[in-house]
Formats: C-alpha cells, structure tokens, sequence
C-alpha cells in the first residue's frame, strides 16, 4: 500500500519514524512518503518536506509567514493528489494536519490521526471537525479514550504511548561515560535543565531555572538544547554561569540526570518515564497567563499529573515559579525518602500508559483499517 506520512515538528519525527519501521514489518511492499525530519529518513520511504521548514510559533512569526504557510498547505495537497496515497497518516500537529484532513476527506482520501491533538485541555470544539474529517483515531493517554468514547461519542483506539518505544529502542548512557564526554566531575550528580524548544518558553524558563546554580555547588548542572534552535542563543541566555550545554541528546542527559527542572510539555513525561525525579517549571507572560487560565480548566500542567490524576510531581506556575521555590523543590527531589515515593509512582504511570508496543498496534491497526 501507499502511505502518505505528515510530521511537522521534532518529536512527531521520532514517533512516525519508529511507525514506520512498524509499518514496513507489517507490509513490507509499503511505498512511504512523508513530511517529517532525519529520524524518518533514516527509515526509509521519500522526504517530501522537512518539518524545519514548517515551524512558526506565536502569533506575529505565524503573521510574518503568511504566505510560506499557504504555500505549504498547497504544496502538500498537490502532492498528496500527485502521489495517489491509500491512506494520509497525520502526526499530532493539529494546526496544519487539521486543515489537509479536511480536505483529503472531501477527495475521499483515508484519514488516519495518530497522536490526536489535546483538545480535551482547550479547543474542545475541534471535535466536531475530528468526527468529520478523520475516519480512524489512535489515542496515547488512557484518559482520552474515555473522553472521545463516553463524552463524545467517538470511537477510538488506545494504542499505548510511543515514547515507552523510543526509550526501549536505545542504548543507555552511564554517568562516567557522559562526564568523561562533557568534562563533568564524575564525583558530582548532574541536575539536568529542560526549558522546552520553543524560543519563547526558553526565553522565559531558563534564566529563572539557572537562578539556584548557586545553592547545590556539588551538583553539575547540565542544559539540554532543543534541535531546533542554535547553540549561540542559549549561551546568549547562559552567560558566564557555570552551567553545561548539551544539543541534541535529551534522552543520553535523562539517562545519567540525579534530578530535573523541567518546563511543562512532554518532557514532563520523558523524565518521568526515565524515573527522574522532576520539578515542573511554567511561566508565560502575564497576559498569556491570564488568558490560558480562562480557557484551560485542567487541574494540573503536566501530563505525570494529568495520567496519574493526582499531583505527583511539584508544578510551579507563574508567579510561584521563582528561585526560592525551584530551591525548595529541588531539595526535597535531593531526599531519599521523597526519592523511592516517585519512583513507585513513576512505576505505576508506565503500568497505565500500556507498556511498549504502541507503533506495533498502530502500524497493525492502519494495514487493516486501510
């Protein structure tokens, strides 16, 4: 079969890249071609566009690219009609894969969605047009299925979560290995810093997460830089603080971290995943703020909290996202006691996220739904 793969940011790179490894065992005259990044191509199949092109945050940078968006839409649809696809697979990216659904739909195009955007945290809305535009669902978090089933009244499929794939799919880092490659004290636990991937978020997280370097001198503290921003923009934040910055190897960093301060998203769940031990770390500005607490009615940020449906792990926003804070959290994260806590829990959030096997369940569900 043909299958026509949208990825549009890193981290739906890496969840479609190990689904299409699933898809290729499960048909192996699979023809792929995809918008997506260097993880899919090392599969296999054909680039159409890399997701480095496609990523504009914010309202004035979505604004300013106007014209490369529209470009994009029509780009994608033409060769959509061009390749003949059986099935249009979408990965998360709701902004963009929401409007080619639409209209692959109406060309009677297959539409399966995979990773479904999180519109059961804002823009609940979005399910008229999900039931309209998309013929298959595969949901990650145990709670959605409920959600779309019992609420809306939309059959899905709960396929487990795909990172619990990529983590077992790699080899693990050690401690001495990482110091020894970094120039670390191999004497010193490293307190890993993940203040998100976005210009903005990082802008914001990570001056205030350095703020406490100062009050854990036995510790090294390691900065993980997201693949798509430069090395010069975190120094510019950095400075002279003595802190390590690391790019593109997250998960190597997770592998040897003693603690972390982690800005809210998925990394939440990665670290936990990893059985860090982690404060969650958010502040927007204030009108940002003001309007997300209006819009959003969830009660925590993280999505340990938001699987677990229990506070877990620490959430400091906003106004309570301040160095004598992040102080006091990340001591606690230090004790032993609290320690061997979160790790029983962390060890009951990988029971309820269904164990490994989400790109083998939802390869096989796209070969026969196709």
């Amino acid at each position: 079969m043909k299958y026509y793969i949208i990825a549009g940011e890193a981290s739906g790179d890496l969840h479609a890249s190990n689904l299409m490894k699933a898809l290729y065992e499960e048909d192996p005259k699979a023809d792929i071609r995809f918008w997506g990044g260097d993880l899919m191509q090392s599969v296999g199949g054909t680039l159409a566009k890399h997701y480095r092109e496609l990523a504009f945050m914010g309202f004035a940078e979505v604004v300013l690219n106007l014209k490369t968006i529209f470009n994009n839409i029509a780009f994608c649809k033409q060769d959509i009609l061009q390749f003949q696809p059986d099935v249009l697979v979408f990965i998360d990216y709701p902004g963009f894969n929401m409007r080619i659904a639409k209209w692959a739909k109406q060309k009677g195009i297959a539409t399966h969605y995979y990773i479904s955007p999180q519109i059961w945290a804002w823009k609940e809305n979005r399910i008229k047009a999900i039931k309209r535009d998309f013929d298959k669902l595969y949901v990650i978090l145990p709670f959605e299925k409920d959600f779309y089933e019992k609420k809306h009244g939309f059959p899905v499929e709960f396929v487990g979560h795909p990172l619990i794939d990529a983590l077992s799919n790699r080899k693990k880092a050690t401690h001495a290995e990482f110091c020894a490659e970094f120039n670390l004290d191999p004497n010193r636990p490293i307190i890993a810093i993940l203040p998100g991937s976005r210009k903005q978020e990082i802008t914001k997280m990570l001056d205030v997460m350095l703020s406490v370097l100062n009050d854990f001198p036995d510790y090294s503290f390691v900065v993980a830089g997201a693949p798509s921003q430069d090395e010069s923009f975190y120094h510019h934040i950095i400075g002279s603080k003595k802190v390590t910055l690391v790019q593109n190897i997250t998960y190597k960093l997770l592998d040897v971290a003693h603690a972390a301060l982690v800005t809210s998203g998925t990394a939440t769940l990665e670290t936990a995943l990893f059985k860090v031990p982690e404060v969650v770390c958010y502040k927007g500005s204030w009108v940002s703020y003001q309007i997300a607490k209006r819009i959003i009615t969830l009660k925590y940020i993280s999505l340990v909290n938001l699987i677990m449906d229990e506070e877990v792990v620490t959430e400091l926003i906003q106004d309570d996202c301040n160095p004598k804070r992040i102080k006091e959290e990340l001591n606690r994260l230090l004790e032993p006691g609290h320690r061997s806590k979160l790790a029983e829990k962390y060890t009951e959030l990988e029971q309820k996220l269904g164990g490994a096997g989400a790109s083998k369940k939802t390869a096989q569900l796209i070969v026969k739904n196709s």
